[in-house]
């Protein structure tokens, strides 16, 4: 196997290369504007690493990577709209660089562009990664449902807001890894523990996304930091922050998140300080934690080499202590 370094430049390569010169330019330029703001690709790049921990050549893997990747912005691009988000990877975010109907367009087309690449496999193989980016492709709609649907209800439970993040961010992950599992053709046991290796990961990257939304640093983080919390989002911090609040702090809580959204950075300091005395905050490095755990659970039932469980679980170490 080869260092995550490796796969980050062979991604990173051959999306530099990927060019999208079509008519008509609004639609195309848009697409190539995203995909060429890099971002972590953490996605793709698990496609690679999940092919060559089964001893298939990662660049058999390139178009199932790129199919992920591509879908993955296509979402990025829409939930950008939906959240009226101003900055992606510290840039402007699609629609407010061009307008919200060209981003509505181009993100459309770009789902469609992301299917395109499994016609790179032959029957077998492109059966089973279009039954399995469908079965994924509904279920993350569904989770910005979700993620939608708890923006109007105060009674959402940590239950229903990790079913939101598993089906909104976590099955991508597992469903990047079983790709490579399938463009490797390995048995269906180890493409299903790579699955959930993956979505479990999955899970403590979003825990982690949420926490850097709220702590992490400008510079680093590359989106608004304190937008859940402008926003009114009930994530993980919050609804933990409400669980443990004494009565006082959970009616400031409740007042604060009863605010309508705007940059108002006095209502960002409080609510920070509230998640940290109510433990919140610890609460939620812990879910972080205890997330990745059960993904390198499911590595010690996998049929590969001890190297490769090793190589699997420091990427997992590194994403669960990032700051980015």
């Amino acid at each position: 196997m080869h260092t995550i370094s490796h796969y980050q430049d062979l991604i990173s390569t051959y999306f530099s290369e990927l060019h999208l010169n079509k008519e008509p330019k609004n639609l195309y330029q848009p697409i190539e504007y995203i995909l060429h703001l890099g971002g972590k690709r953490m996605r793709p790049i698990l496609t690679l690493m999940a092919t060559e921990v089964f001893d298939v050549d990662c660049k058999k893997a390139l178009a199932a990577a790129t199919a992920i990747e591509v879908f993955h912005n296509f979402s990025l691009v829409h939930d950008d709209i939906m959240d009226d988000a101003p900055l992606r990877r510290g840039n402007e975010t699609v629609h407010e660089k061009w307008n919200i109907n060209t981003g509505i367009l181009s993100g459309d087309a770009m789902l469609i562009l992301a299917y395109q690449h499994f016609e790179e496999y032959e029957p077998k193989i492109f059966r089973e990664l279009a039954k399995l980016f469908s079965k994924t492709a509904l279920e993350v709609c569904e989770g910005q449902q979700y993620d939608v649907d708890f923006e109007t209800r105060d009674d959402v439970t940590i239950a229903e807001y990790l079913k939101m993040i598993e089906y909104k961010t976590a099955v991508l992950v597992g469903a990047a890894m079983k790709m490579g599992a399938i463009v490797a053709e390995t048995s269906d046991e180890n493409a299903n523990l790579i699955y959930d290796f993956g979505l479990n990961l999955g899970i403590a990257f979003q825990l982690q996304d949420d926490y850097l939304d709220a702590f992490g640093d400008p510079e680093t983080f590359g989106k608004q930091v304190g937008g859940d919390i402008i926003e009114n989002k009930k994530t993980y911090l919050y609804l933990k922050a409400i669980q443990y609040a004494k009565a006082t702090d959970k009616e400031q809580l409740l007042h604060l998140f009863s605010i309508q959204p705007s940059e108002n950075l006095d209502k960002i300091n409080s609510v920070k300080e509230l998640f940290n005395t109510t433990g919140a905050s610890d609460a939620t490095q812990t879910a972080i934690q205890t997330y990745t755990f059960k993904a390198f659970e499911t590595l010690e039932e996998m049929n590969i080499g001890a190297d490769k469980k090793e190589m699997l679980r420091v990427f997992g170490e590194n994403l669960m202590s990032r700051n980015v």
